[in-house]
């Protein structure tokens, strides 16, 4: 899918493999020879607790007590004001980077990875720059990430709204807005299913969203669907793809139900 996005790209992976009371916070250094040494050590003793990291490329996760997440995150702000987190969570690990999705697959062994769902993204900027924080996913919620094509037209007045409501914002990109916006929809207590019906009100502009959570993941289009969109379901595994050509390589797909998904409907699956 190179040629649909070939200016960076990214993936969320749910791996579930964090120990029963852990949690993990994937973050990002343009200089991890600088930030990433002794990081492991000044954070767990500022949040008194075990810390353990593993470092892949530009990129290190950190497994720390679940019930120390936020203590965390404002402690490595702290500590490395120029690491940036691009996702929490018990079972979420985000990679992403500017570059070929060829090279960002490479850099990060993402064909070594497993778990039990995933959401990818390849991407061709448009009205933002290009850099690893404008790389899709969107992390803006515990176990939470989206990635978006298309375009919002509200963004700048649903972000304001959104930083009233507590919500924090890295990039002006209008993915991170529609992300912040499920979160928030889910911290006032909507499921996902319902998150996403509300973003059919709320939002506007074209879009297809896919949205992971450690249970599972949605899709939802926009009312006009101008944006392309293809789904397979077996007994095995659910796929979604912006083209047929990003699912043809998957086993038992001679035999699986493709469709395209309907416009301004909610699709979600959990395990």
């Amino acid at each position: 899918m190179t040629d649909r996005g070939p200016d960076s790209a990214g993936i969320a992976i749910y791996d579930g493999a964090a120990a029963k009371g852990r949690a993990r916070i994937t973050i990002q250094s343009s200089a991890p020879a600088v930030d990433f040494p002794g990081l492991e050590a000044e954070l767990g003793k500022k949040i008194e607790a075990k810390v353990s990291s593993t470092v892949k490329s530009t990129h290190a996760v950190l497994d720390i007590p679940a019930g120390k997440l936020d203590e965390a995150r404002a402690a490595i702000a702290e500590l490395r004001p120029n690491v940036r987190v691009m996702g929490a969570g018990e079972a979420i690990e985000i990679y992403k980077e500017v570059g070929l999705p060829a090279e960002v697959v490479k850099r990060f062994d993402v064909t070594k990875m497993t778990g039990s769902h995933g959401v990818g993204h390849t991407r061709m900027a448009t009205e933002s720059a290009v850099t690893t924080l404008g790389a899709h996913p969107f992390s803006t919620g515990p176990d939470q990430c989206l990635v978006h094509n298309g375009s919002l037209s509200n963004h700048n007045n649903l972000r304001r709204e959104l930083i009233r409501d507590g919500m924090r914002f890295e990039t002006e990109n209008d993915t991170e807005v529609a992300a912040a916006y499920l979160s928030s929809k889910i911290a006032h207590g909507q499921n996902l299913g319902e998150a996403l019906q509300s973003s059919l009100d709320d939002l506007d502009g074209f879009f297809t969203f896919v949205v992971g959570t450690k249970n599972g993941f949605g899709v939802v289009r926009d009312p006009i669907s101008c944006k392309p969109a293809v789904m397979a379901e077996t007994d095995q595994y659910v796929a979604f793809g912006s083209e047929y050509r990003a699912l043809a390589n998957l086993p038992g797909i001679d035999n699986a139900r493709v469709w395209e998904p309907e416009p301004s409907t909610v699709y979600f699956w959990e395990h």
